[in-house]
């Protein structure tokens, strides 16, 4: 009996070691101002007029934990200072909303580490909008969605819906080009007549010019989206 009780305390006292010396070597990982990976969200809609700003600071590639910055570290969109947030899906975040109206022009973002050295990156936000709204009622025919706030050759995601269970709809990545997205008459054969959602997105997604060892991204996402009646 003696001899199991004393095994017992013995793999018990081995693992309560091990566990410090994981922890302690979290807490290292933790202090190394050179091993935090960058990761940047921007995001909006038409619908709700607002954009979205999230920065989250991981160790390592961004698949470990996430960060709570520690002063002198700091995080700053457009020179106003962001305070942490958190919940138990994101983690440890630094967020902040703005009115689309007034996110026009360039942005930055500073990463400030414990050592006091600044990363900075610089964007433009893609916000989109239609030239010409579409009418309420739309015949199987030639689509253009003409767009403002695009450039040529730029890549955006376009979905097309209707009520039908059993319809394929379109969902596809175009190519602008004369500032337009152009739906066939045989496209939209994958569509039943009555409601018809259209979804339009631009995505943008990079890597930061401006990082330690580890890394980051940037993505900016935005949409608009319609409805209207397809009919014959």
């Amino acid at each position: 009996m003696r001899k199991n009780l004393f095994l017992i305390a013995l793999f018990t006292s081995f693992f309560l070691l091990s566990g410090c010396a994981d922890n302690e070597s979290v807490k290292k990982k933790k202090a190394d101002p050179d091993a935090i990976y960058f990761d940047y969200r921007v995001w909006g809609n038409e619908e709700n007029s607002d954009i979205t700003v999230r920065l989250q600071y991981f160790l390592e590639n961004g698949n470990e934990n996430t960060v709570l910055l520690q002063h002198p570290s700091k995080a700053e969109f457009d020179g106003a200072v962001l305070q942490a947030d958190s919940s138990k899906m994101n983690g440890y975040y630094y967020e902040a909303t703005i009115p689309l109206e007034n996110f026009d022009g360039k942005h930055y973002i500073v990463y400030t580490d414990r050592n006091e050295k600044q990363y900075r990156e610089e964007f433009e936000f893609p916000v989109i909008s239609l030239k010409s709204e579409i009418p309420a009622v739309v015949s199987r025919k030639e689509l253009v969605f003409e767009l403002d706030g695009i450039n040529p050759g730029e890549i955006i995601r376009v979905l097309l819906t209707d009520t039908a269970f059993y319809s394929r709809g379109i969902d596809r990545i175009d190519t602008i080009r004369n500032d337009s997205i152009i739906i066939t008459p045989r496209d939209l054969e994958n569509l039943k007549n009555g409601p018809v959602y259209l979804e339009i997105y631009k995505d943008d997604k990079w890597p930061l010019k401006e990082t330690t060892k580890a890394g980051g991204r940037i993505s900016l996402s935005y949409g608009l989206k319609r409805v209207f009646e397809l009919k014959d």
